[in-house]
């Protein structure tokens, strides 16, 4: 037996082995199984306030607001295809060092920075800018890539502009809501001072911070700092009144955007760390048993992501229906 110890304790030491050497590869293989981000960059002059993308021509433009009351359109075409392919983001990154990214265009015609900014869906090029001041503008693209931008503000709100929505099916019309607690639809075919059409006053108990226009319906989302989320009918907008209400949040709603092919659901951020997912189509069953610390939720609240802080925007990802970046 005394010959057959050591072989035993031999095997052992080699089996341990065999266990740590494929605990080794495993964890080499989760490592290399864990998601790289690839990226490129532009030098931005200034804190970017807000920056909104859309499909012009045969280009990816991105529009952003700087701190420095600034907005710049960029051609970030050659930037996704730089992180598409390591060969090409190597040669872009060297580039950039000695001949920086310069702006499609700039305008510098806001007497103060702002936050308001969203692309027109149905006119490509198309841009809304609003700032802290109270004044939108209107861009409209130009032939050679420059773009004209109306210098006669839109007319209407007495504070500053917290977010810009343009109609997703009728080019002209877009909505606006404002620290003064309004919301206002507007037509840009008539004279900047006649341009708005439609008025919700006292919208929110506080100011109204972000809105979404529903693709499918005739339904705006806003959610203000009251931490209420409000659905409007544009049919009975003049009213004033939402037709839904909902309070979840225990702090300012920071961002709010209804599903692109589900137009009864909609997601819903806030100060308070979280993310909210909503279905309007729902209804309580009175006849069902609800657990008594439930019963005070509203039904038509799905679910509740937390464990994220200081969230400032959200967006439906548009090729995978369910998902929210």
């Amino acid at each position: 037996m005394t010959n057959l110890h050591p072989t035993s304790k031999a095997n052992n030491d080699e089996d341990e082995e065999s266990d740590e050497d494929a605990e080794d590869d495993e964890e080499e293989e989760d490592e290399e199984k864990k998601p790289q981000m690839t990226f490129s960059f532009i030098k931005h002059q200034g804190c970017v306030n807000r920056i909104r993308a859309t499909n012009f021509k045969n280009s990816v433009l991105a529009a952003s607001w700087s701190e420095l009351g600034n907005v710049s359109i960029w051609n970030i075409t050659q930037q996704l295809q730089a992180v598409d392919e390591p060969t090409l983001l190597e040669r872009y990154n060297l580039d950039t060092v000695s001949n920086p990214v310069k702006p499609l265009y700039s305008f510098s015609g806001h007497q103060q920075e702002g936050f308001g900014i969203d692309w027109c869906p149905t006119e490509p090029g198309v841009l809304a800018t609003g700032d802290c001041r109270r004044d939108i503008h209107i861009w409209k693209p130009n032939e050679g890539g420059t773009w004209t931008v109306d210098q006669r503000p839109l007319v209407g709100h007495t504070s500053s502009i917290e977010d810009i929505q343009w109609s997703p099916n009728e080019r002209n019309v877009l909505a606006t809501c404002s620290v003064d607690r309004t919301i206002r639809i507007w037509d840009t075919r008539a004279a900047p001072h006649k341009a708005c059409m439609l008025v919700a006053e006292n919208a929110h108990e506080k100011d109204v911070n972000v809105l979404s226009w529903n693709s499918k319906e005739p339904f705006i989302a806003s959610g203000g700092d009251d931490g209420c989320l409000h659905i409007w009918d544009l049919r009975q907008f003049p009213t004033s009144t939402p037709v839904g209400t909902f309070k979840h949040h225990t702090a300012p709603i920071t961002s709010v955007e209804w599903h692109w092919t589900e137009p009864s659901v909609l997601a819903s951020a806030g100060e308070d760390n979280q993310v909210a997912l909503w279905d309007l189509a729902v209804e309580r069953d009175d006849e069902e048993v609800v657990d008594e610390e439930l019963k005070n939720l509203p039904p038509q609240l799905l679910f509740i992501h937390q464990g994220q802080t200081d969230i400032k925007e959200l967006h439906w990802h548009k090729q995978i229906p369910g998902v929210i970046v």
